[in-house]
């Protein structure tokens, strides 16, 4: 079935992240690149923009969280800096 309403469209060396008008997200691709977003689904809600490196992606959210998965020696785990984003208007 094909996606409808794609507003954006990233890649990792491996996988696809797709926002959606609805501001969900789909993934697709190797786990290993991020092409599994099961670990932080549930916080993917709400995407504004996503962003990806070779083998992780960061999606920023409406209200200016940060969630990102994938590899994480590549970007995909952002716990140790979390608390550095602030919302910017």
């Amino acid at each position: 079935q094909p996606l409808r309403n794609v507003r954006q469209v990233q890649a990792t060396s491996g996988a696809f992240a797709a926002t959606v008008s609805d501001g969900s997200i789909v993934t697709w691709g190797d786990s290993r690149y991020g092409g599994d977003s099961s670990g932080v689904h549930d916080r993917l809600r709400n995407v504004q923009q996503i962003h990806s490196t070779s083998r992780a992606f960061a999606a920023i959210l409406m209200d200016g969280q940060v969630v990102t998965w994938g590899d994480f020696g590549f970007g995909g785990n952002c716990n140790r800096v979390r608390e550095q984003f602030t919302l910017m208007s």
